[in-house]
């Protein structure tokens, strides 16, 4: 028997062995989770030319991707209240199916609109992002769960994955181009009149502005984006029934140890060290501890936890990090940029985008715990967003307009204010993961109210309470 015991524990230590096949089928499983909304966003600064919303474009999508948060709010709430009845396969399985179907539709129907309250408005694009985003928020509670199958170095793999799905629109969006900055041209038009019997031809003049087309049109970049949401499906597939996938599943118990809690950025993340706190058990005869509650005590005495001070300071930077970040800024993105012309509002997008991906890949190498850090970093994101935002009340005649500075300002700044706060959620998510589950359940709520309230204000400011400006390039 005690060789046994050592055999089974050299084998629980023992690193696991990865297949390379089912490591890149992982990999373009996790590219599904967020490629939908990211290539959606990549694609406005062709979208919005055509969009009857215009520059305001931007604020509606902002919007409706918080109202999609209903999504994860409902799994969440069905796997406490109703947990047998919820099954994360075929959540996974229902999304990916109506995120394939609502990118496959968005080629014929995204410039379909309709007349209401009195305006046109894209109300099949509109409809088809709630889906998408829809889609891609449940993902973040069913995804990873899902990924408890798999011995840890998978993760790894999806969340390669992951941030592969940021990556990739922005570079099929930077080899689409926009077709370069609008050009002005003057157009005579001849109208006929009859004055007294006779035919008088009056000529008007008026200046139009002509874009010139992409490398390929919105249409493929969709066909793009349908592709993805296809492979990701397949994957799913084929890490439940390919044998070479289910080899590599592992037990229940052993997915114990490799559990997924709520993180910053996609509502879970691994924690291999955690301690399942409801587990551990008493003597029902006494009031004694067991061994693994007096093992959980000396792990509570070691840590130095966070203050009530520590938790609300953080929680507070968390909240108005994500409201500028994931609510306000991408709402006036086009109003800051667009005067610069389309070609700066393409890069910014594009850019910024990938800077996303690559501050987490930072906060990966150089973690940091400093509070004085995420202040710093927090003051200096939003010294650069009170900038972005300037630009954009002062739209459509920001400052520096018209020359090549003022074009790398706007594109650096959009940069800049994307990777700080992106390293700043990171940080804050790892600091709160080491507090446990509740402390992360927090964390996840004010990033969503945040996020929320600064969609909706800015909304507010955008469309009903006009501040921000659109104008014709060619009257300026």
């Amino acid at each position: 028997m005690p060789k046994e015991e050592k055999t089974e524990d050299s084998a629980m230590t023992e690193k696991p062995r990865i297949s390379i096949p089912v490591y890149l089928i992982v990999c373009l499983f996790g590219v599904g989770s967020w490629i939908a909304i990211n290539g959606l966003w990549v694609e406005l600064p062709i979208i919005v030319q055509q969009a009857p919303e215009g520059w305001s474009l931007p604020s509606y999508l902002a919007v409706i991707i918080q109202l999609a948060n209903i999504g994860p709010i409902a799994v969440t709430l069905g796997s406490v209240f109703a947990p047998r009845r919820v099954s994360t396969k075929v959540v996974i399985y229902a999304i990916v199916t109506v995120g394939t179907i609502s990118c496959m539709f968005l080629p014929f129907f995204w410039k379909h609109t309709s007349f209401l309250a009195g305006a046109n408005h894209s109300t099949a694009l509109l409809t088809l992002t709630f889906l998408l985003a829809f889609v891609d928020c449940t993902s973040s509670v069913t995804f990873l769960p899902f990924m408890a199958l798999f011995s840890a170095p998978y993760l790894t793999s999806f969340f390669i994955g992951e941030g592969m799905s940021g990556l990739l629109p922005s570079l099929v969006a930077l080899g689409q181009g926009v077709g370069g900055n609008p050009e002005c041209h003057n157009v005579s038009y001849v109208n006929s009149t009859v004055v007294n019997g006779t035919v008088r031809n009056i000529t008007e003049y008026h200046n139009i502005y002509v874009t010139k087309d992409p490398n390929f049109p919105v249409e493929d970049f969709f066909w793009f984006l349908f592709t993805m949401m296809l492979v990701c499906g397949l994957a799913f597939v084929m890490l439940n029934y390919l044998p070479v996938a289910r080899k590599e599943h592992i037990s229940i118990a052993k997915a114990s140890v490799y559990k997924a809690v709520p993180n910053d950025e996609n509502g879970y993340s691994t924690c291999g060290d955690c301690i399942e706190m409801g587990s551990t058990k008493t003597d029902s005869s006494s009031n004694t501890p067991t061994s693994s509650e007096r093992d959980v005590d000396v792990l509570v005495a070691k840590k130095k936890g966070l203050s009530r001070g520590d938790y609300i300071y953080l929680l507070c930077v968390q909240a108005w990090v994500n409201a500028l970040s994931n609510g306000v800024l991408p709402s006036i993105q086009s109003y800051s940029c667009l005067p610069y012309g389309n070609t700066a509002y393409h890069l910014a997008v594009t850019l910024a985008n990938m800077a996303n991906p690559l501050a987490c890949f930072i906060s990966f190498f150089l973690p940091t715990k400093s509070f004085l850090l995420v202040g710093v970093l927090s003051l200096a994101g939003t010294a650069v967003g009170a900038y972005i935002l300037a630009l954009a009340a002062m739209s459509p005649t920001p400052v520096l307009l018209g020359t090549g500075g003022g074009v790398f300002l706007v594109i650096f700044a959009w940069i800049s204010v994307v990777g700080l706060f992106s390293y700043v959620k990171v940080t804050i998510g790892s600091i709160f993961r080491e507090e446990g589950q509740r402390a992360l359940l927090w964390c996840g709520a004010v990033m969503q109210a945040g996020s929320c309230v600064g969609a909706i204000v800015t909304f507010l400011f955008v469309n009903v309470f006009p501040m921000f400006q659109q104008n014709d390039p060619c009257d300026l």
